[in-house]
Protein backbone atom coordinates (compact mmCIF):
# COMPACT_ATOMS: atom_id res chain seq x y z
CA UNK A 1 0.00 0.00 0.00
CA UNK A 2 1.43 3.76 -1.13
CA UNK A 3 1.85 6.44 0.98
CA UNK A 4 -0.66 8.72 0.49
CA UNK A 5 1.43 12.33 -0.32
CA UNK A 6 0.87 15.16 2.41
CA UNK A 7 -1.02 18.47 1.91
CA UNK A 8 1.00 21.38 1.30
CA UNK A 9 1.94 23.04 4.50
CA UNK A 10 1.41 19.75 7.09
CA UNK A 11 3.68 17.77 8.92
CA UNK A 12 2.92 14.72 9.45
CA UNK A 13 -0.76 14.94 7.98
CA UNK A 14 -1.59 18.37 10.39
CA UNK A 15 -1.75 21.77 9.51
CA UNK A 16 1.17 23.78 10.74
CA UNK A 17 0.92 26.86 12.34
CA UNK A 18 1.73 29.22 9.12
CA UNK A 19 2.77 32.43 11.19
CA UNK A 20 4.65 30.44 13.57
CA UNK A 21 8.49 31.19 12.08
CA UNK A 22 7.23 34.83 12.09
CA UNK A 23 6.45 35.25 15.64
CA UNK A 24 9.13 33.10 17.02
CA UNK A 25 11.41 35.90 14.81
CA UNK A 26 9.73 38.44 16.44
CA UNK A 27 9.47 37.16 19.49
CA UNK A 28 13.36 36.98 19.31
CA UNK A 29 13.81 40.27 18.81
CA UNK A 30 11.67 41.13 21.93
CA UNK A 31 13.83 39.12 24.06
CA UNK A 32 16.77 40.67 22.56
CA UNK A 33 15.74 44.05 23.41
CA UNK A 34 14.97 42.93 26.86
CA UNK A 35 17.69 40.97 27.87
CA UNK A 36 20.23 41.31 25.13
CA UNK A 37 21.60 39.00 22.65
CA UNK A 38 23.36 37.19 25.61
CA UNK A 39 20.43 36.73 27.53
CA UNK A 40 18.52 35.12 24.62
CA UNK A 41 18.38 31.56 24.21
CA UNK A 42 15.77 29.33 22.72
CA UNK A 43 13.81 28.39 26.00
CA UNK A 44 13.35 32.35 26.21
CA UNK A 45 12.42 32.95 22.80
CA UNK A 46 9.59 29.90 22.54
CA UNK A 47 7.71 30.84 25.53
CA UNK A 48 7.21 34.38 24.08
CA UNK A 49 6.65 33.12 20.94
CA UNK A 50 4.11 30.71 22.64
CA UNK A 51 5.36 27.75 20.49
CA UNK A 52 6.66 24.75 21.93
CA UNK A 53 10.56 24.41 22.73
CA UNK A 54 11.01 21.84 19.98
CA UNK A 55 9.95 24.29 17.25
CA UNK A 56 12.73 26.39 17.46
CA UNK A 57 15.47 23.52 15.92
CA UNK A 58 11.90 23.09 12.85
CA UNK A 59 12.58 26.59 12.22
CA UNK A 60 15.65 27.35 12.63
CA UNK A 61 19.31 25.42 12.18
CA UNK A 62 20.66 27.23 15.81
CA UNK A 63 20.67 29.94 17.87
CA UNK A 64 22.96 32.08 15.14
CA UNK A 65 20.58 30.88 12.42
CA UNK A 66 17.43 32.43 14.71
CA UNK A 67 19.66 35.52 15.30
CA UNK A 68 20.34 36.61 11.92
CA UNK A 69 16.92 36.15 10.95
CA UNK A 70 15.75 38.22 13.31
CA UNK A 71 18.57 41.06 13.61
CA UNK A 72 17.79 40.78 9.59
CA UNK A 73 14.31 41.29 10.00
CA UNK A 74 15.15 44.85 12.13
CA UNK A 75 17.55 45.85 10.23
CA UNK A 76 15.41 45.67 6.89
CA UNK A 77 12.29 47.46 8.58
CA UNK A 78 14.60 50.26 9.54
CA UNK A 79 15.76 50.98 6.41
CA UNK A 80 11.94 50.45 5.02
CA UNK A 81 11.44 53.28 6.89
CA UNK A 82 13.93 55.20 6.23
CA UNK A 83 13.22 54.92 2.43
CA UNK A 84 10.18 56.18 2.86
CA UNK A 85 10.94 59.08 4.33
CA UNK A 86 13.76 59.72 2.02
CA UNK A 87 11.51 59.07 -1.03
CA UNK A 88 8.44 61.34 0.68
CA UNK A 89 11.01 64.42 0.21
CA UNK A 90 10.14 66.32 -3.12
CA UNK A 91 13.22 68.75 -2.67
CA UNK A 92 16.78 69.86 -0.56
CA UNK A 93 14.55 71.34 2.41
CA UNK A 94 12.60 68.20 2.71
CA UNK A 95 14.75 66.12 2.28
CA UNK A 96 16.94 67.67 5.50
CA UNK A 97 13.79 67.69 7.19
CA UNK A 98 13.36 63.99 6.24
CA UNK A 99 16.67 63.16 7.70
CA UNK A 100 15.90 65.33 10.96
CA UNK A 101 12.78 63.17 11.42
CA UNK A 102 15.06 59.86 10.69
CA UNK A 103 17.17 61.23 13.94
CA UNK A 104 14.84 62.50 16.47
CA UNK A 105 11.31 60.59 15.81
CA UNK A 106 12.63 56.85 14.43
CA UNK A 107 15.93 56.93 16.12
CA UNK A 108 15.51 58.91 19.54
CA UNK A 109 11.83 58.41 19.24
CA UNK A 110 12.31 54.58 20.58
CA UNK A 111 14.33 52.65 22.76
CA UNK A 112 13.94 49.38 21.81
CA UNK A 113 14.98 50.46 18.53
CA UNK A 114 18.33 51.60 20.21
CA UNK A 115 18.78 48.62 21.86
CA UNK A 116 18.54 46.52 19.26
CA UNK A 117 21.10 48.70 16.75
CA UNK A 118 23.20 48.54 19.81
CA UNK A 119 23.74 44.40 19.75
CA UNK A 120 23.46 44.15 16.38
CA UNK A 121 26.37 46.80 16.26
CA UNK A 122 28.36 44.55 18.63
CA UNK A 123 27.53 41.01 16.89
CA UNK A 124 28.77 42.82 13.52
CA UNK A 125 31.82 44.20 15.11
CA UNK A 126 33.32 40.68 15.89
CA UNK A 127 31.21 38.44 13.19
CA UNK A 128 31.40 38.94 9.22
CA UNK A 129 27.69 37.17 8.98
CA UNK A 130 26.26 39.70 11.15
CA UNK A 131 28.43 42.67 9.10
CA UNK A 132 26.91 41.44 6.14
CA UNK A 133 23.72 42.42 7.78
CA UNK A 134 25.12 46.30 8.73
CA UNK A 135 26.34 46.69 5.62
CA UNK A 136 23.03 46.12 3.86
CA UNK A 137 21.37 48.37 5.98
CA UNK A 138 23.85 51.42 5.33
CA UNK A 139 23.98 50.47 1.53
CA UNK A 140 20.08 51.27 1.95
CA UNK A 141 20.75 54.12 3.79
CA UNK A 142 22.90 55.97 1.66
CA UNK A 143 21.08 54.76 -1.17
CA UNK A 144 17.42 56.33 -0.17
CA UNK A 145 20.10 59.56 0.80
CA UNK A 146 21.83 59.68 -2.61
CA UNK A 147 18.06 60.09 -3.96
CA UNK A 148 18.51 63.88 -2.56
CA UNK A 149 22.39 64.56 -2.02
CA UNK A 150 26.05 63.47 -3.37
CA UNK A 151 27.39 60.74 -2.43
CA UNK A 152 30.07 61.93 0.03
CA UNK A 153 27.35 64.18 1.88
CA UNK A 154 24.93 61.18 1.88
CA UNK A 155 27.98 59.29 3.44
CA UNK A 156 28.70 62.10 6.24
CA UNK A 157 24.50 62.14 6.76
CA UNK A 158 24.65 58.54 7.03
CA UNK A 159 27.80 58.63 10.04
CA UNK A 160 25.60 61.29 11.65
CA UNK A 161 22.67 59.24 11.96
CA UNK A 162 24.17 56.33 13.28
CA UNK A 163 26.74 58.42 15.05
CA UNK A 164 24.11 60.81 16.91
CA UNK A 165 22.02 57.47 17.68
CA UNK A 166 25.23 56.34 19.37
CA UNK A 167 25.49 59.43 21.62
CA UNK A 168 21.29 59.17 22.61
CA UNK A 169 22.18 55.83 23.88
CA UNK A 170 25.09 56.18 25.72
CA UNK A 171 24.36 60.01 26.80
CA UNK A 172 22.08 60.98 30.01
CA UNK A 173 21.91 64.68 28.74
CA UNK A 174 18.91 65.18 26.55
CA UNK A 175 19.69 66.27 23.42
CA UNK A 176 18.76 69.19 21.62
CA UNK A 177 16.71 69.00 18.46
CA UNK A 178 18.25 72.43 16.81
CA UNK A 179 20.87 70.35 17.52
CA UNK A 180 20.67 67.98 15.31
CA UNK A 181 19.19 70.33 12.39
CA UNK A 182 22.44 72.74 12.72
CA UNK A 183 24.56 69.35 11.90
CA UNK A 184 22.45 68.70 8.86
CA UNK A 185 22.67 71.79 7.69
CA UNK A 186 26.37 71.98 7.94
CA UNK A 187 26.84 68.70 6.58
CA UNK A 188 24.65 69.79 3.76
CA UNK A 189 25.66 73.07 2.90
CA UNK A 190 26.60 73.61 -0.48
Amino acid sequence: MSEQPRPVGSRLGRRNDPDRRDRIIDACLEVIAHSGVTGTSHRKVAARACVPLGAMTYYFDGMDDLLQAALTRFATGISDRFERRMAGASDADGAREAVAAIILDDVFGDDRELVLSHELYTLAARDPAYRSITTAWMERSRAALERHFDPETARLLDALIEGLSIHRALDSRTRDPHEVRTAIARITAS
